[in-house]
């Protein structure tokens, strides 16, 4: 940080950068005093993590802040510490505040945001049940009378980044719907730096895709002129070239310009496994028949969570929340689509065509109605869920 390095030993080149960087801060209307006077201020310095630090959905996760006196003789009573989060380049969100004995969380960080409190000079946020949305750089801003500093962290999550289009079609999402959708498949629509770690593990998707940011990018790892060219001219973004890349778009029309949308999910709080019935169900069926496992339907991002984070292989495709078919593949083998590993999809079937199975999903806590090996049916026959019966009728029978 340029205020660790010392008064009275800096070029005036970057005295010019100093005062430079204070005009940005007032112009975007947040207070940032940059002191260039010689001699002991007494300023204070903020340090914060170098990189990033790295969590998953319901973990437990300490964003770390220390500050310190360039004069010896300040003490840390009277200090304000200010947690923010950045949602855009010029936009802030309050997170925690504290002065004193007085704390404050603010929004959904009530309840889940304290100090760590290790120690005089410790301005680190504890962050507990970590969510999708937790996922950003944040500021940490130390104010002592006049005398401020901040320093940023990013938290990120370990996770999984998936393409998604609705029963619609290709290229139907505005900004905002792609948004949305991604939040009902348990989602939210993922970064560039995520959509760029997925294609250096091998994620390859020839259609174009809403992000986080407002662009449209889609990544490519076998270079093909459909998908941008084999040299990429014109239109690879990071990595591009005979090499592949993230093809970019750039930032487009939110509210006019459609595409699809790439997703991001984190850890899974509960269990997806497939149901085998004793018949296969249509999409009718299919919330009933996990609905008897104490479960629902699955979304889309849990079976992607289910298949990169707790390595759920099955080669049987089963119906999902949003009405598509899909099977995921750990262990790549001969008739179970292909010689990679990922979720395979059948697209979005007629809802009354008899599907095998489906993927449910059961949440942390949920009780567990039938033991394993176990489907639901009623004793003497007459159909399987999707008739007329009463399902709390329904007694457990083999498969």
């Amino acid at each position: 940080a340029p205020a660790a390095l010392g008064r009275g030993v800096l070029p005036a080149a970057v005295w010019g950068i100093l005062l430079l960087t204070a005009s940005v801060e007032a112009q975007r209307g947040r207070k940032k005093v940059v002191h260039v006077l010689e001699g002991e201020s007494g300023s204070v310095v903020v340090q914060t993590a170098p990189g990033q630090v790295v969590s998953h959905r319901g973990g437990t996760i300490v964003l770390p802040c220390r500050y310190h006196y360039e004069a010896a003789a300040h003490g840390h009573d009277g200090v304000r510490l200010k947690w923010t989060k950045v949602v855009d380049p010029l936009a802030f969100a309050d997170v925690f505040v504290a002065l004193g004995p007085q704390h404050r969380a603010f929004g959904s960080y009530r309840g889940r945001a304290e100090l760590q409190n290790d120690g005089p000079g410790d301005a680190s946020l504890v962050l507990r049940n970590v969510t999708l949305q937790d996922y950003g750089r944040y500021e940490c801003e130390v104010t002592n009378e006049l005398e401020d500093d901040a320093g940023m962290v990013k938290l990120d999550l370990e996770g999984v980044v998936f393409p998604y289009h609705p029963r619609g079609g290709r290229y139907k999402l505005t900004f905002a719907e792609a948004q949305r959708a991604c939040a009902e498949q348990d989602g939210i629509l993922a970064s560039a730096e995520q959509l760029h770690a997925a294609w250096r593990d091998g994620l390859d998707w020839c259609n174009a895709g809403w992000l986080r940011d407002g662009s449209v990018q889609y990544p490519v790892s076998q270079p093909r002129e459909p998908c941008g060219g084999l040299s990429g001219s014109g239109s690879a973004g990071a990595g591009g070239g005979a090499n592949g890349g993230v093809r970019n778009y750039g930032y487009r029309h939110n509210a006019e310009e459609r595409y699809d949308a790439f997703c991001f999910t984190s850890n899974l709080p509960g269990r997806v496994f497939f149901l085998k019935p004793l018949r296969p169900v249509p999409f009718a069926g299919a919330a009933r028949a996990c609905a008897a496992r104490g479960a629902s339907v699955a979304k889309v991002g849990q079976l992607f969570a289910a298949w990169k984070l707790q390595l759920l292989d099955r080669c049987t495709a089963g119906w999902l929340a949003d009405g598509s078919a899909r099977y995921p593949i750990v262990n790549p083998r001969a008739r179970c689509g292909g010689l990679r590993p990922g979720v395979r999809s059948l697209g979005f079937p007629d809802a009354s065509r008899r599907l095998f199975g489906v993927y449910c999903y059961r949440a942390p806590g949920a009780p567990d109605p039938a033991p394993g090996g176990w489907g639901w049916g009623w004793a003497g026959g007459g159909g399987w869920a999707g008739g007329a019966r009463d399902p709390a009728a329904w007694t457990p029978l083999r498969v």
